[in-house]
């Protein structure tokens, strides 16, 4: 038994209460006042978890009344720069994948200009929606040599018609203010005339790849960015993907030891016998520079290293129309001196399949569409015990071309050198035309040897994790 105060009988006069009949006492009580406070709530029409009442009405003017709530604003950290997301208040448990953060675009004046000259497939259908929907990248102009649809395109996308220029005016470019970036995207023999005019004209050079048709076109390319103290970035959008940056982090880390042998392909099939890209003295080649260069670029990036030897076989078939001039399939194997052997293959006239495999001395990474504009798949491998464990690997996708956009927009704002330079371009452009001469002298073909690990890229300044 324990001695409590009756407060009914006397301040001081004691009674008994047994324990039992105690916390039935304290539970009625208990009851009591959260019913109390309950019905309070619901008089005021709140909850008692949220700060403001949750039902309300409302009155239009004409006398409906309709149940409502009155308006409340969560709790969010706003940052005082622009290129830091809004912070909003935690309403997922970690259960689930974190969400990305918030979207954190530049006001319209702070964003870099791009200048699209051609307009083509890519241009329609990649790069000018994501330049549109782009952070810290806008549209300012357009160049095309066909009036009717440069007019229609302008419409489209907001830009005014001073700022359309023809492939005869585009000089005039250096007059415009609103344009920071040159974007090329113009048949591969193109691209030097225009990225050198480019620079001259003061602007920066965003260039698709391959940079040109051949390793002098390039070297003329870079020279002339120089001499303009211009930037010229390759667009190798795979450098920038989320999943290809997931795959190097590991590979560089060791996650299962060191890799020796990759199996590589990307191949589409093609139908236009007219397009540009089987006019040889306008693609430079068929496949192999066109997607084949894919399979090149992306080993040495997540490898950080250079082949030192390739070997290489190209076909195409007489009777098809298609490759009269330039090939329909290239094979190649290239060897780096880390003892890594890649097998490399591309295709022109087959249906599309796009994937390469990382062979390491305790797993596998295998990536899906991995040279595709969205869709990538990874699955790794590794032992475990007396199990083998397959994990597939989900990663918040981006925009390729809104993401390389981007980055090159940070560096120009930020004046530092981007990643994927015109050296690495180069670089590229000496190992294609090293295969196409294994290919028709049918020998293994040397290469310099280059210790230096990424020897062609820039200073690695974004973040590499995905």
């Amino acid at each position: 038994m324990n001695t409590y105060f009756d407060p009914e009988k006397s301040r001081n006069a004691p009674f008994t209460m047994s324990r039992k009949g105690f916390l039935q006492t304290a539970g009625i009580m208990a009851v009591g006042a959260a019913g109390g406070l309950a019905a309070a709530c619901e008089s005021k029409g709140q909850n008692p978890s949220y700060p403001v009442a949750t039902t309300s009405n409302y009155t239009s003017e004409g006398g409906q009344q309709v149940p409502s709530s009155p308006a409340f604003s969560p709790p969010a950290k706003v940052p005082g720069d622009f290129d830091k997301p809004i912070v909003l208040e935690e309403w997922k448990s970690d259960a689930d994948r974190k969400p990305a953060p918030t979207p954190n675009p530049l006001p319209s004046d702070q964003r870099i200009g791009y200048a699209v000259v051609g307009l083509g497939h890519l241009s329609l259908e990649e790069i000018l929606p994501a330049l549109a929907a782009c952070k810290k990248s806008k549209i300012a102009a357009l160049v095309s040599g066909n009036p009717e649809k440069l007019k229609h395109v302008a419409q489209q996308y907001g830009v005014k018609p001073e700022s359309c220029y023809s492939y005869e005016t585009y000089d005039k470019l250096k007059d415009n203010p609103e344009v920071q970036v040159i974007y090329i995207v113009l048949p591969n023999s193109m691209h030097a005339e225009y990225t050198i005019r480019g620079a001259q004209a003061g602007k920066h050079i965003l260039c698709e790849k391959p940079m040109a048709n051949s390793a002098a076109e390039c070297q003329a390319m870079i020279d002339a960015c120089k001499k303009a103290n211009r930037q010229l970035m390759i667009a190798y959008r795979i450098q920038y993907e989320p999943f290809n940056l997931y795959i190097r982090e590991k590979i560089q880390a060791s996650e299962f030891g060191k890799p020796k042998f990759i199996d590589a392909y990307n191949c589409q099939s093609s139908a236009n016998p007219q397009h540009w890209r089987h006019i040889k003295a306008l693609a430079g080649g068929g496949a192999l520079p066109d997607i084949g260069l894919y399979c090149l670029n992306t080993t040495r990036f997540i490898l950080g290293e250079e082949p030192t030897e390739v070997y290489a076989t190209v076909y195409s078939d007489p009777e098809n129309p298609l490759f009269k001039e330039v090939e329909e399939f290239c094979s190649w194997q290239m060897k780096f001196p880390s003892g890594v052997i890649a097998n490399c293959a591309t295709h022109y006239h087959v249906h599309e399949s796009r994937k390469y495999r990382v062979m390491a001395e305790r797993g596998w990474y295998d990536l899906d569409n991995a040279y595709a504009y969205t869709g990538q798949k990874l699955m790794t491998s590794r032992a475990d015990g007396e199990m083998v464990r397959q994990e597939n690997v989900s990663i918040m996708p981006k925009n390729q071309f809104g993401a390389e956009m981007d980055y090159f927009s940070e560096c120009i704002i930020e004046d530092r050198p981007a990643y994927s330079t015109g050296e690495e371009g180069l670089q590229d452009q000496r190992i294609m035309e090293a295969i196409y001469q294994s290919a028709r002298e049918r020998r293994p073909i040397k290469l310099a040897l280059i210790e230096k690990k990424d020897a062609f890229r820039g200073p690695r300044s974004f973040n590499q994790k995905a």
